[in-house]
C-alpha cells in the first residue's frame, strides 16, 4: 500500500513539477509516495495521506482537481490533506484565495485553505491563444519559489513522521 498520494492538475506542466518536488521532499523522510495526475485518481482509499495541487487560472482550479476532492470527500475526512495551487505571475505574487467550492470542501474535510505558489508561463510551455500572448509580455517567466515549496513539503514530511 502506498503511503502518500501527491496529485496534481496542470495545463502547462508547472504544477506537475511542483508536485514532483513535493514528493521528492516527502520521500526523503522515508515515506512511500506516488505522484499522479488528478484525472487518473479514482479513489484515495489506498493512501494514508493526500497532497493535492491545481494550477489556478482566472481564480479557478482545474476541473480534475475539484472532481478528485468532490468524489473523495468522505474518504478525505479520515486522512491528512494538504492543498496547494500555483499560478500567480509577474511581480505581484499575492497569495490567491481558493475558489469558493474548494474552500467549502476543504472546510468540511477539516483541511487548511490551499497555499499559493508562484507559477510559470513561458513561450515554450504556453498552451492556448491567451497564454501564448501573455507569455510574450510582462507576465512571462518562472516565478516559482523552490525554497518555499521545499519548506512547505518539509513541514508535511515532518507531520507525517510524527503521525506514524
Amino acid at each position: 500500500m502506498t503511503e502518500i498520494l501527491v496529485a496534481y492538475a496542470t495545463k502547462m506542466g508547472a504544477t506537475k513539477e511542483i508536485a514532483e518536488a513535493i514528493a521528492t521532499r516527502i520521500r526523503s523522510a522515508s515515506h512511500d509516495v506516488v505522484v499522479l495526475d488528478a484525472a487518473d485518481v479514482g479513489s484515495v482509499e489506498p493512501y494514508r495521506a493526500v497532497v493535492l495541487g491545481s494550477a489556478l487560472y482566472a481564480g479557478r482550479w482545474r476541473r480534475e482537481a475539484v472532481k478528485l476532492l468532490t468524489r473523495n470527500e468522505k474518504l478525505l475526512l479520515d486522512r491528512p490533506l494538504w492543498l496547494f495551487h500555483s499560478g500567480p505571475l509577474g511581480t505581484d505574487l499575492t497569495p490567491q484565495r481558493a475558489p469558493r467550492k474548494v474552500r467549502e470542501i476543504a472546510a468540511r474535510i477539516g483541511a487548511d485553505e490551499p497555499i499559493t505558489f508562484g507559477g510559470r508561463l513561458t513561450p515554450e510551455t504556453a498552451a492556448g491563444f491567451i497564454a501564448k500572448k501573455m507569455a510574450q509580455g510582462p507576465m512571462a517567466g518562472d516565478v516559482r519559489d523552490w525554497d518555499e515549496i521545499e519548506r512547505w513539503a518539509y513541514t508535511i514530511a515532518q507531520r507525517l513522521v510524527a503521525a506514524r
